[in-house]
């Protein structure tokens, strides 16, 4: 038999409902363990996400967890809601969530957490409350007819994580350090539509602007029905080359984060950049394959990884 050791409380919830909820009211006696419920929300939520910060100093990592989990527990209580709760009510649900954040009221875990977080790193707060508009945007608008009006959201429910951590990780000071920011936050949620196109339009989505779509030959009955032609191949071609675009574009806001940041956020956009090299190596089947990195390509990578963030400060 193989030893493993003992599930905490947190876990074993977590093995019989993996959700936000979970984490946001279990009870808790610590810090600590306001903490270690924000780790292992990380953990199972965002694969490359806690991968990627673990080369962060513990005190760094704790809070990145901590705010992951304010933004994953705000995006669950629209996604993980149940199909009979009905919009109003879920907007109803975004509001008391944003009235509890707004109080900063501790009794609940993860804003524990990041209560202690945000004092020791001076988080701010308006990113989330742009998040919290981003989440308002999925419950009032399921299509985007430009791709302007797709990138403000992108911005909201995105580019709002990396404007709440990178106090966290340690910047420049700079407001263009930012903008940079905002830009790898906007690849990054371009790259999940790119590989969540079919399991969007299961739940009624259609992020893709509707106006390329036009564009390409392609429409919401081919989504619909998972058609991969050449007008996909080609709409998909041209969507990631947007945001292989973006990521070049934010690069050089990594070497503008303090030495510690620029690792786990280097890691963070190269990972993310290797599911736009996965779906073009399942030939843009993502409607019937995940384009996923393996742990072990993840860790194949991290030599290139490495090499890139030492070269960052480089003319």
């Amino acid at each position: 038999m193989i030893w493993r050791r003992a599930l905490n409380p947190f876990e074993r919830a977590a093995l019989h409902a993996p959700t936000a909820d979970v984490y946001a009211g279990a009870a808790v006696t610590t810090l600590a363990d306001a903490y270690e419920a924000c780790r292992l929300m990380t953990r199972h939520h965002a694969h490359a996400f806690y991968f990627s910060i673990r080369f962060l100093p513990p005190e760094k990592r704790r809070a990145i967890w901590a705010i992951y989990a304010i933004c994953r527990y705000s995006d669950d209580l629209v996604d993980r809601a149940p199909a009979t709760v009905g919009p109003a009510d879920l907007l109803a649900r975004i509001d008391w969530w944003e009235g509890r954040l707004r109080t900063m009221e501790t009794s609940l875990p993860i804003i524990r957490a990041f209560a202690d977080a945000r004092a020791r790193f001076a988080i701010p707060t308006q990113p989330l409350w742009d998040l919290l508009d981003g989440m308002r945007m999925d419950l009032t608008c399921a299509r985007y007819a430009t791709w302007e009006e797709l990138e403000r959201y992108c911005y909201c429910v995105a580019s709002t994580i990396g404007l709440l951590c990178t106090p966290v990780l340690g910047y420049d000071g700079a407001a263009e350090t930012l903008d940079y920011a905002a830009n790898l936050g906007i690849a990054m949620q371009l790259t999940n539509i790119l590989r969540d196109v079919g399991a969007d339009a299961a739940m009624g989505r259609v992020y893709l602007p509707l106006d390329e779509l036009a564009a390409f030959g392609y429409d919401e009955e081919k989504i619909a029905a998972g058609v991969v032609d050449d007008a996909f191949r080609r709409l998909m071609a041209f969507q990631i080359a947007r945001a292989r675009g973006l990521y070049r574009e934010s690069t050089p806001g990594i070497a503008r984060l303090h030495r510690t940041g620029q690792l786990p956020v280097q890691t963070a956009a190269t990972l993310y950049g290797g599911i736009l090299d996965r779906i073009e190596a399942i030939d843009y089947h993502v409607y019937t394959h995940r384009a996923a990195l393996t742990t072990w390509d993840k860790v194949a990578l991290l030599p290139a990884i490495w090499w890139q963030t030492r070269m960052l400060d480089r003319p």
